[in-house]
């Protein structure tokens, strides 16, 4: 796993010869955060199959309020259909796949509570295997306790 708070710099503690550098790196994350502050990386656990329109603009409005919220969304049902077909069980699969492979570079986990589909018991499994955050949401985005 990554260390805390290395997720929200893009660029590692080492230099190009791949030697430590920790005066250069704290350097450039005091900038980066003191330009655009602390953003942590959030995966978004929201329903894609079924109806899949109402379904995507829900993700999409999720995401914008984690925005808000200061946090990087990550929507992984918002890229994979753009080009794999949720309808053929090897690409289903495939996308499973490299959906808990983005989980688990995630801070945490932001769970869309009134339509939880199999997928997202799944991913909300995975998240708690590694011992992520999770955070459920109810329909107007507010943190609800389960």
């Amino acid at each position: 796993m990554t260390p805390p708070g290395s997720l929200d710099v893009g660029f590692t503690p080492r230099n190009k010869e791949g030697y430590a550098d920790p005066t250069a790196f704290q350097a450039l994350k005091n900038a980066q955060r003191a330009e655009f502050g602390y953003r942590p990386l959030v995966y978004i656990c929201s329903p894609y199959s079924g109806d899949t329109d109402s379904n995507l603009e829900l993700a999409r409005r999720i995401c914008t309020h984690a925005v808000k919220a200061m946090k990087i969304p990550l929507a992984p049902h918002l890229l994979f259909p753009q080009f794999m077909n949720d309808e053929d069980q090897d690409d289903r699969e495939l996308a499973m796949f490299f959906n808990r492979v983005l989980l688990s570079h995630c801070e945490a986990v932001w769970v869309y509570t009134p339509r939880v589909s199999a997928g997202m018991r799944l991913e909300i499994d995975w998240a708690h295997a590694l011992e992520l955050p999770i955070r459920y949401i109810d329909a107007d985005f507010s943190e609800v306790v389960l």
